[in-house]
């Protein structure tokens, strides 16, 4: 007999304002905990250095991370000119220097080459899969990888500031997979100069942005007391994307039941909406004439 999961039937999303130091998983673990549910995962891995939004999801809202991780997010972060490391980023070893710093002009002259549909090979030291090991796990163990080229979509890449003549700060706004740690290493490459990565912030990710994130020290003085649940925003936040369509009480009962249930507003054929009866979300599914076809069905 499958042992019964511990915790409340909560849902909803909780934006963190991620601290560096910690891993994505061990922030997830300290919500789940926090607000004792018996559900819990997150939309977009930070790296332990990094900060910013990291969204988490409880419950049923978990049934909505696809469509978070795959929007569009951006990031702030500062890149180090002259120096490579390891991992691409202020915790490796230092491998390569050199003495040459570009202009601000060559810099922004640069970006657009980076802007568009790209491919992108990981970091060495990544979560990437390699024949059913991390990369990171490899490279730790000495293993000099061959990481395939991965494409990747950029919005936008732009100069924010130069600090001084060693940094850059950059923003940039890209699809899912994106690695901030591989864009400062070409960047470094085509200026010739080497680069690595010094201070990394998610500014948002998809609806969520880092302004109405909560830090960890709020999330640990309110855990486990009545008030926490008051800092959750709703499953359907994690749905902005997607065409919002209402069913008939027929359709509710239908779309529970996990079977195509017909909807009184209409979408383009063959999109990807999701349903709500009286106000609360039902299921996400492929809109094909006049009904829900659905592929996630909320016990709410």
């Amino acid at each position: 007999m499958a042992r019964k999961r511990k915790g409340r039937d909560i849902s909803g999303w909780l934006v963190v304002d991620k601290p560096a130091g910690p891993t994505s998983t061990a922030i997830v673990n300290k919500v789940k905990w926090a607000f004792d549910a018996k559900k819990a995962g997150h939309a977009g891995t930070l790296d332990p250095a990094a900060t910013g939004v990291l969204a988490v999801a409880l419950g049923e809202a978990t049934k909505t991370v696809p469509y978070v991780t795959d929007a569009m997010k951006a990031y702030h972060f500062t890149v180090r000119l002259g120096q490579a490391t390891n991992t691409d980023d202020a915790e490796g070893e230092v491998t390569e220097t050199s003495d040459l710093r570009p202009s601000d002009a060559e810099v922004a002259a640069a970006l657009p080459d980076f802007e568009g549909e790209i491919s992108q090979v990981p970091p060495q030291y990544s979560a990437v899969k390699i024949d059913g090991e991390r990369a990171y796990k490899l490279a730790r163990a000495g293993e000099d990888l061959e990481l395939a080229a991965r494409p990747l979509f950029v919005e936008s890449l732009s100069l924010v500031s130069r600090p001084d003549p060693d940094h850059v700060e950059l923003e940039l706004v890209c699809g899912k997979g994106g690695y901030v740690r591989s864009v400062a290493r070409d960047l470094g490459a085509e200026l010739g100069c080497f680069a690595h990565v010094t201070e990394l912030r998610r500014i948002w990710s998809g609806p969520f942005d880092v302004e109405n994130g909560v830090r960890l020290e709020e999330i640990e003085r309110l855990a486990r007391s009545e008030e926490i649940d008051d800092l959750l925003l709703p499953l359907e936040t994690g749905l902005a994307d997607l065409p919002e369509l209402t069913c008939t009480e027929l359709g509710f009962a239908r779309l529970k039941n996990g079977n195509p249930g017909e909807v009184i507003t209409a979408a383009e054929y063959g999109e990807e909406c999701w349903a709500t009866f009286q106000g609360s979300p039902v299921a996400v599914g492929t809109y094909r004439g006049g009904m829900l076809h659905p592929s996630r069905v909320f016990n709410l």
